[in-house]
């Protein structure tokens, strides 16, 4: 019932894919306000009502997955940690207008993930961040300044890196193996994807999301344990979001955990799920957490996450 409303190729029709909590929220309210009135309750009236409580039970049907009620897609971590190796993955778009560094450089310092995934880098993000190299030896940086630029700095070390351009000449995706203190490798799939609706890129309205379909069909054909993660541009209920994880197998992490929404930080109402961790059924999940503001557009997350060895 829900797919019918994800083909729609119109950019302006498939941006309203992401207030869904907003406008179960609004269909609630108008329901418990049109239920207060008190006019003369005719055929038309139940109609309406009857209208109402059918559009806010698909939006709950489709938002129902990220919230707590719901079976998780990931399981969580075993209390103990034999046969793991756990770390944890920082996620952040830091706005390329954004000039606040050293509120960032503090949440990495006081959060300590073992690997940071910051987007929207340009050379003067790669300059201020270069403060983590001594913490953080490994890294994949490729700034630029057309707000999707990237850079991965890692306490592991990293091994048969690529940059990759699934789709637009200047829109890279960092593909990588990481090694855990044990030997232990995964591989690790980051990138920020284009939406679809304008923008300066050429070719972005109406087009189908592909790169992260791409990077599906990279993760179905490989052997080792994977992440990917970015901001996907894209809420996680979407055809598109859904499609790859059908394609991949991977699961996402939010599932049965909660939206955690992480854009728009500085709209206390209009905010959506757009930084996503997708992983192989190999992790589990020790801990998912939307970390505070520091002056970007996106709220950082950290996912601490154990892999399972066999």
């Amino acid at each position: 019932m829900a797919s019918l409303l994800y083909d729609v190729p119109l950019w302006y029709i498939k941006v309203l894919d992401f207030p869904r909590m907003q406008a179960l929220v609004a269909l609630v309210l108008c329901l418990l306000l049109l239920l207060a009135i008190r006019v003369h309750r005719a055929v038309s009236f139940w109609l309406l009502v009857s209208g109402l409580v059918a559009s806010a039970f698909l939006q709950g049907y489709i938002i129902y997955p990220y919230t707590s009620l719901a079976e998780k897609a990931v399981e969580d971590a075993a209390s103990s940690p034999e046969n793991q190796q756990r770390f944890s993955l920082l996620l952040a778009n830091v706005w390329m207008e954004n000039d606040d560094e050293a509120a960032l450089l503090a949440i990495i310092r006081d959060s300590g993930p073992d690997l940071v995934l910051a987007m929207e880098t340009n050379r003067w993000w790669t300059q201020k961040l270069a403060a983590l190299s001594a913490a953080y030896p490994h890294k994949i940086v490729y700034p630029l300044d057309n707000t999707y630029g990237m850079a991965l700095y890692s306490r592991f070390p990293l091994q048969d890196t690529e940059i990759k351009f699934l789709h637009y000449e200047h829109v890279p995706s960092f593909h990588t193996t990481v090694r855990l203190p044990d030997g232990t490798l995964f591989d690790l799939h980051a990138l920020h994807p284009v939406p679809p609706v304008p923008s300066k890129l050429p070719g972005s309205v109406n087009e189908k999301e592909v790169a992260l379909l791409k990077v599906g069909e990279m993760v179905a054909a490989g052997e080792r344990p994977v992440v990917v993660a970015g901001d996907l541009n894209d809420v996680a209920w979407s055809k598109t979001s859904r499609l790859f994880g059908l394609k991949s197998g991977l699961g996402d992490v939010r599932v049965g955990r909660g939206l955690y929404n992480s854009f728009n930080a500085q709209s206390p109402f209009f905010r959506w799920p757009l930084d996503h961790v997708y992983v192989s059924e190999a992790f589990r999940v020790v801990a998912l957490e939307r970390l505070p503001g520091f002056g970007s557009d996106h709220f950082p997350i950290l996912v601490s996450l154990a892999l399972q060895e066999d």
